[in-house]
């Protein structure tokens, strides 16, 4: 096996693995939606793996999940994004086993010299000390408190949440300060945190943004392939809101030519199993992420490709992708103004969005109603969404 410095694009701009067949073996890769590992945008050289005739390749194992401990000095991250209606968020983990092709966070694996690609999938990171770091920032002298919002990256409920805790962990020192927060998931293990989210959504604490892509479980098994199924986050709904938490459902990303068609019945689904708000985000394509869907689109839907390609640019100026923060969630120009207007008149035929619930600050205390030291985990190392905030 040797490493070489390669590009290639086919006419229409894009990578074209799949027609050079250079693609990571299917077998090494399965139950994952990238199909290749190519090094960050950092990196001095671009690898690539290819067989030289001696089945090197065939030698190679099949990509498991890998957990290493990050130990950073904060957990809340701070941002003034004009576009983005929360100032701070929590991230536990850095990559996310639910694998999505779409995800806008898989460039920052790039920041720690792994591959927005399979690495980003099958190398995470685990957020060592969050409880006890956050502990700590909310206790500091003149700490004002503002909804904290927590999955707006990464997954804080992907799988490998169920070993390492630590999204239960924070949500004990949140109860324990009486702060309020906000979470986005898709992971069904949100339904396990019931009873904290429930006691603080009581006090008017905490809200709960389920992001729902699609009803097609073959398209989301495709997409996303370690998320919950489609049925399973409307279940997640309806025990949320029947605890009496407030339950969001966000449409996103919406995808011109693949999944927009379903806007309409993605609202009545999650209407129906209780969520009483929506939001919806226009696929955002930044950096490897654009080469990466495209790359995944002409594997899983080849006769959809240029148009939805198409689509896309027509909504960014004829770009991938545009990041001025006026448009970036929404897009421009005729499509994207009809796919707004979709959202808007469905959410208001069905009710969505009449009433916005607002999180309470005025109960956060700067000293904890109990100690809050974090249980001890086990070890996995072998193992408009913005404006619901």
């Amino acid at each position: 096996m040797v490493q070489i410095v390669r590009e290639r694009r086919d006419a229409f701009g894009e990578t074209a693995e799949a027609a050079k067949g250079l693609l990571i073996d299917h077998a090494r890769r399965r139950g994952r939606a990238a199909a290749t590992n190519d090094s960050g945008r950092f990196e001095m050289l671009q690898r690539e793996a290819f067989d030289d005739g001696w089945q090197s390749l065939e030698e190679l194992p099949a990509f498991k999940t890998e957990v290493q401990t990050e130990t950073p000095r904060t957990i809340i991250t701070r941002n003034d994004s004009p576009d983005i209606s929360f100032d701070r968020s929590i991230n536990p983990y850095r990559g996310c086993e639910h694998g999505c092709s779409y995800c806008f966070a898989r460039p920052t694996h790039a920041y720690v010299g792994m591959s927005p690609g399979l690495d980003f999938e099958t190398k995470l990171f685990a957020k060592d000390g969050a409880a006890k770091l956050l502990e700590k920032e909310l206790s500091k002298p003149g700490y004002t408190a503002r909804s904290i919002a927590i999955g707006t990256n990464t997954d804080p409920y992907q799988p490998i949440e169920k070993q390492q805790r630590i999204m239960r962990e924070l949500l004990e020192v949140l109860e324990a300060f009486d702060h309020p927060l906000a979470i986005v998931t898709k992971g069904s293990l949100v339904t396990r945190d019931i009873d904290i989210l429930s006691r603080m959504a009581a006090k008017g604490l905490a809200k709960v943004a389920i992001s729902l892509t699609t009803l097609d479980r073959t398209l989301s098994r495709a997409m996303e392939p370690r998320a919950a199924a489609p049925a399973r986050r409307l279940a997640m709904m309806r025990e949320l809101s029947d605890a009496g938490i407030p339950v969001s459902v966000m449409a996103a990303p919406v995808i011109p030519g693949l999944n927009d068609n379903e806007i309409e019945r993605l609202l009545e689904s999650a209407h129906t199993a209780g969520a009483r708000e929506a939001g919806y985000v226009l696929l955002r394509l930044p950096l490897e992420v654009a080469p990466l869907f495209q790359d995944w689109l002409l594997r899983h839907y080849p006769d959809k490709y240029r148009h939805v390609v198409s689509l896309i640019r027509s909504m960014r100026g004829g770009k991938d992708y545009d990041a001025d923060s006026n448009t970036r969630m929404t897009g421009v120009g005729p499509y994207a103004w009809q796919i707004g207007r979709r959202f808007e008149m469905a959410a208001r035929r069905l009710g969505l969005n009449t009433e916005r619930r607002q999180l309470r600050t005025d109960l956060f205390k700067a000293t904890p109603a109990a100690p809050t030291v974090p249980k001890k985990k086990v070890s996995a190392s072998s193992a408009n969404q913005l404006s619901l905030f």
